[in-house]
């Protein structure tokens, strides 16, 4: 038992930099969740659903964490910081890491049968902050889902994912940013010479670029004589002073 108690915080410890040692973590919100979730599973699964309903009650007031006693979970699970909502058939597998206010959701049937209707998540997912899984998918193996991303369909394995996800709508992640972002950081972007700089000034400056050919082009065809009309000034930023 102590075997599989070090085993799991060093799990931990080896994909978070921050504790000094295992006592540290021992104080972390996510493993005592998921030690109370082992409690109520197994009281669930011997149909106690009253007791496995109050020891999860308890650790969600204690933790802020919620997961539903039916939910089956794998080895080494970790949960970073916490606010993130487990549902009763959800399934995650082994080293999955999932890191602050993630939803594991499920749909509500229409025929009031309950059956699958969250999402599994197999060996070594790790899901970004803020993410939203919904439904009876399949997140693949070594898959990546990047913060704040909304999640209705499958996630092939070793695939990473951001942004929305739903009834057929694919982002590939090689297409907006080529490194996982666990957090809801701003990505960098190239400029011409090949330098990292904000994608945000990055679009600014495009912008500024297309705003002074509209006025080259405004005072080529405009009569000579006849004052230009400016183009809407579009770069002050919402909620700024004149």
């Amino acid at each position: 038992m102590f075997d599989r108690l070090k085993t799991y915080l060093d799990s931990i410890k080896a994909r978070d930099p921050a504790p000094r040692s295992r006592w540290e973590i021992m104080l972390y919100p996510g493993v005592w969740a998921l030690g109370f979730h082992r409690l109520a599973h197994w009281l669930f699964d011997a149909k106690l659903y009253f007791l496995a309903r109050f020891v999860n009650h308890f650790s969600r007031l204690l933790t802020a964490i919620d997961i539903h006693p039916g939910a089956k979970i794998g080895k080494n699970f970790f949960i970073d910081h916490g606010f993130t909502v487990i549902g009763e058939t959800a399934e995650i597998g082994d080293n999955v890491t999932i890191y602050q206010c993630v939803t594991l959701g499920g749909t509500n049937p229409t025929n009031g049968v309950g059956g699958k209707r969250h999402p599994t998540l197999q060996d070594n997912v790790i899901v970004g902050s803020g993410a939203q899984i919904i439904g009876p998918i399949i997140v693949g193996e070594r898959a990546r889902v990047g913060a704040n991303a909304v999640v209705m369909e499958d996630v092939p394995a070793g695939a990473t994912m951001v942004g929305f996800k739903a009834r057929s709508t694919l982002v590939p992640a090689e297409e907006w940013i080529k490194e996982f972002i666990p957090y809801g950081t701003t990505p960098t972007c190239e400029d011409a010479e090949g330098n990292q700089i904000d994608c945000i000034e990055k679009l600014e400056g495009e912008f500024a670029v297309l705003k002074a050919e509209i006025e080259a082009l405004k005072a080529a065809k405009a009569p000579a004589g006849e004052p230009v009309q400016p183009s809407l000034d579009l770069s002050k930023k919402s909620g700024t002073a004149d």
